[in-house]
């Protein structure tokens, strides 16, 4: 055989060695194309692609003691972000709220999934009966500390401070005291929301009577001034700015709005300080859809669920979103407040003293 020839033949035979080495491993996986490196914000996007959250549906019964204009836009907002959660509403006072839902915990048939409604009290009232999921959502990191609870069974939603209307066409002089409301000039021309219906009334009572300088001898100086008692916030402001009544103790929110709405009222911040609420959220511990139940209150204490109050007149409670004009923020405000637990243990009590004294609708 020549050289040349034999040369051949050996590669050749070389070449068929290997190709059947490669058969006889060909169970083995292949070697895997070296990955090229992922800066941790490409990692964190990878990871997003191929695990996104869960997605939000289902329904939603909220209960509440918002104006019902309010809570209306509360869930339009909401559902524009998920849309695939239809939101049950039930509205009425604080206190008719509260009952409905203590019905439904004492038959076991919870019914409501978020609560919303006006105080702090209520709400440490319900968590002692552990009827609130303690759930702290990372939209309330932006919460100031004292208006949440730290076991996350509710937290604030806005600022919401107690003030003087007045009515500027009858009443020239404004007043700088809670005391206007027991001088002569305001005999028989102020009004009242009744705490027996009104949460926010309620808080009222309960903080104002543990005031050194208040006490329940200033519902007496009320009854006796005959103030007009009557079931709520929305009530008292209809017969402010009608010139029904000449002075009325009212959530501040609303008399804002009626003066931008061109009514003759004007808000006073008693030179004593003022009751202030934060209308709380809460999920029920029975809530058979928690996952949406969360979006909501997470919703809520959002950048754009508090934009969202800021533009229907509420100081809201989120750090850096602006308060609304013509209200006052909360760094403002001179709070007169009193221990939330003791408002909570008192609760029904003062109603029923207050009741006494003064009757109320």
């Amino acid at each position: 055989m020549k050289l040349s020839a034999m040369r051949t033949w050996t590669m050749s035979l070389f070449a068929a060695v290997s190709v059947i080495g490669l058969a006889a491993c060909g169970n083995q996986p292949a070697p895997a194309p070296k990955a090229e490196s992922q800066t941790p914000a490409q990692a964190s996007a990878a990871a997003s692609t191929t695990s996104s959250a869960p997605k939000v549906e289902g329904t939603l019964s909220f209960y509440t003691s918002q104006p019902d204009t309010d809570a209306a836009a509360l869930i339009e907002g909401f559902t524009k972000k998920y849309p695939d959660v239809k939101v049950e509403l039930f509205r009425s006072g604080t206190e008719e709220v509260v009952s409905r839902l203590q019905a439904e915990a004492k038959a076991g048939q919870v019914k409501a999934d978020v609560l919303l409604v006006a105080d702090a009290p209520t709400f440490a009232s319900l968590k002692k009966q552990d009827l609130l999921l303690p759930y702290s959502s990372p939209e309330a990191a932006d919460i100031p500390a004292e208006w949440k609870d730290a076991d996350g069974a509710y937290t604030g939603t806005k600022v919401m401070a107690t003030v003087l209307a007045v009515n500027t066409s009858k009443v020239k002089t404004l007043p700088d005291s809670w005391k206007a409301l027991t001088s002569p000039e305001a005999a028989g021309k102020a009004i009242m929301p009744s705490p027996l219906y009104s949460g926010a009334a309620a808080y009222n009572v309960g903080v104002m009577t543990r005031q050194a300088d208040f006490g329940w001898d200033y519902i007496q100086g009320l009854k006796k001034n005959e103030m007009t008692v009557i079931k709520g916030n929305g009530a008292v402001l209809k017969s402010v700015a009608g010139g029904e009544k000449d002075y009325g103790m009212i959530v501040d929110y609303l008399v804002a709005r009626a003066k931008a709405e061109g009514s003759p009222v004007e808000m006073v911040y008693p030179g004593e300080g003022v009751p202030v609420i934060t209308e709380p959220i809460g999920i029920l511990k029975a809530s058979q859809h928690q996952e949406a139940a969360k979006a909501f209150v997470d919703f809520v204490l959002s950048e754009d669920g508090q934009k969202l109050a800021a533009s229907l007149g509420y100081t809201p409670i989120r750090k850096g979103v602006a308060a609304p004009e013509g209200l006052k923020s909360i760094d403002q405000i001179k709070v007169m407040s009193a221990d939330t637990g003791e408002l909570e243990a008192a609760r029904e009590a003062d109603k029923k003293k207050f009741g006494e004294m003064m009757g109320g609708k």
